[in-house]
């Protein structure tokens, strides 16, 4: 499984709606090799943020149609709007992540272990000078509250354990899968949804 994870994020290969977001990573990373910060300066990410625009400008890749009025919810990271009763459509800044290629690497992650909630990247809207990934993801209403042992459990027989809180670690992979509280994890018809998942993978 490692191998062909990694083969998905270099895009060797394909995973729903994996490929613009393979591709950008690809750029980005590019990018990275011929630059001069490490990951950890505080300046990088403003460079990728700079090269993810000349990307975007260059792919006709902004969205402008997002229909502002039918907002949800938000949290620190992302602000969440309806689009129709099958789908949500998400502004994400990547905040939570080091860099971008982090944030794009946590959907593909979230596309390979649950792909009933894949994330579609439809593109990138500008407000305010900050950058927000689009991503289209299916609409789950639960219908019951989600039972966090079920969560934990369902995580164990996948290879994740516990390591605080709602945060879980695959040691085998070296994932890290955060902030699973209930309102993350959603129960419907007694199936576990992973609505808003943040991967990372350990350094």
């Amino acid at each position: 499984m490692h191998n062909e994870l990694q083969h998905i994020i270099s895009g060797e290969s394909q995973i729903r709606y994996g490929e613009n977001i393979q591709t950008i990573i690809c750029y980005l990373r590019a990018g990275e090799k011929s630059g001069s910060l490490a990951k950890s300066d505080k300046h990088f990410k403003s460079e990728e943020t700079e090269r993810l625009k000349t990307y975007i400008e260059t792919h006709n890749l902004w969205r402008t149609n997002i229909d502002l009025s039918n907002y949800v919810s938000e949290g620190a990271e992302q602000k969440v709007y309806l689009k129709d009763d099958r789908s949500v459509v998400k502004l994400n800044d990547g905040i939570y992540y080091l860099s971008w290629v982090d944030y794009f690497v946590s959907l593909l992650l979230n596309n390979y272990f649950f792909p009933d909630t894949a994330y579609n990247l439809l593109g990138f809207f500008e407000s305010e000078d900050i950058i927000y990934a689009v991503v289209e993801q299916p609409f789950v209403k639960a219908d019951e509250p989600t039972n966090l042992a079920f969560v934990e459990q369902f995580l164990n027989s996948n290879g994740f354990q516990k390591i605080r809180n709602n945060d879980y670690f695959n040691p085998e992979l070296g994932i890290i899968l955060e902030d699973l509280h209930d309102e993350n994890v959603l129960t419907y018809k007694g199936v576990l949804y992973f609505i808003d998942t943040v991967f990372y993978l350990k350094q």
